[in-house]
C-alpha cells in the first residue's frame, strides 16, 4: 500500500499514449483479475489488489521511464507471488490485479482522490493528468469493476468465506525506517486479525505491526467491500518487501504464514 497522495486539479498535457479511445484495454492487454485454483477446497479466499504492474497497450508507459515501474510506486513488491504460493500451501483460490495501481488502484472506494494517482512518493505520473471523465470511467470500466466482480463472485460460491489480503509495504518511507516485518490490518472487532496477530507475536525474532505502517480506514476498498458490509471476517496482511522480494524469501514467507493463517482461521 502507499500513502495517499493529491491526484486531480491539473491541466492536460501530452505525454505520448493515446488518450481519446473509447475503449481502454486492447487485444493482448491481460484481463483484470488473474484467478489461480478457484476450486480450492479452503474457505480463505487470498486477494492480491496490487500484485501486477501491466499497464493497457493504450496508455503506453504512463511518461514513466523503466526504474520507476519497478518501484514500489507501481506494484506491492513480491506480494503476488506470496499471494499464490500460500494459495498453493492452502489449497485456496487466489485473485491476483494484473494493473499497476498507478492505472487504477482496486484498492480504493470511486470516490477517493487516490484512486488515480497524478503523483506517488514524489514521482510524477504524467498519463494520469487531465484525465477526462470518459477516461476516468473507462478505467474503472474495464480494470476496477471487473476485479472486484470477481472477487464477488469467489466470495459467493464458497460458505463462511474468510477473506485474506495480501499486501506489501516498503523498508523506508518518507526519510523514517519501517522495523516491522509483518503487520495485521483491521478495523474494529476481527476474530481472524487477533487471533493472527497473537500468533505472529509468538513467533521468534518477528517484529509485529498491529495497524502498522497502515491502519485499514477510509482509503480501503476491497476488505470494506467483500467482508464488513458482508459482516465477514478477514485479514489483511503487510509483509515488509525486502523479505519477499525473491523467491526464496516468498518461498520462506509463505512456510512461515500458511500454518498461522489455518489456525487463525479456526478462529472464526
Amino acid at each position: 500500500m502507499s500513502d495517499p497522495k493529491q491526484l486531480h486539479g491539473h491541466a492536460p498535457r501530452n505525454t505520448g499514449t493515446s488518450r481519446t479511445a473509447s475503449r481502454l484495454l486492447s487485444p493482448g492487454d491481460p484481463a483484470p483479475a488473474i484467478v489461480q485454483n478457484p476450486g480450492g477446497r479452503s474457505r480463505i479466499l487470498l486477494v492480491c489488489d496490487h500484485a501486477g504492474r501491466a499497464i493497457p497497450r493504450r496508455l503506453g508507459t504512463l511518461g514513466l521511464g523503466p526504474e520507476a515501474l519497478e518501484r514500489h510506486i507501481a506494484w506491492d513488491i513480491g506480494a503476488g507471488a506470496l499471494a499464490q504460493a500460500l494459495g498453493e500451501r492452502l489449497d485456496a483460490c487466489v485473485v491476483r490485479q494484473a494493473y499497476s495501481r498507478l492505472v487504477i488502484d482496486c484498492n480504493r472506494p470511486l470516490d477517493d482522490p487516490t484512486l488515480v494517482p497524478e503523483a506517488s512518493d514524489g514521482t510524477p505520473i504524467p498519463g494520469n493528468r487531465g484525465l477526462s471523465p470518459e477516461q476516468l470511467q473507462a478505467r474503472v470500466t474495464e480494470i476496477h469493476a471487473p476485479y472486484h466482480a470477481a472477487i464477488a463472485d469467489l466470495m459467493g460460491a464458497r460458505a463462511a468465506p474468510l477473506l485474506v489480503s495480501a499486501h506489501s509495504f516498503t523498508p523506508r518511507m518518507d526519510g523514517l525506517d519501517r522495523p516491522w516485518h509483518v503487520g495485521v490490518l483491521h478495523h474494529g472487532a476481527s476474530p481472524a486479525s487477533l487471533r493472527m496477530l497473537e500468533l505472529l507475536r509468538a513467533e521468534p525474532g518477528l517484529t509485529v505491526g498491529d495497524n502498522e505502517p497502515y491502519a485499514l480506514g477510509e482509503h480501503d476498498h476491497t476488505v470494506p467491500t467483500h467482508a464488513l458490509a458482508q459482516g465477514l471476517d478477514y485479514l489483511e496482511l503487510e509483509v515488509r518487501q525486502d523479505l519477499i522480494a525473491d523467491g526464496a524469501g516468498q518461498a520462506r514467507l509463505a512456510g512461515l504464514l500458511a500454518p498461522l493463517l489455518r489456525r487463525a482461521a479456526e478462529a472464526v
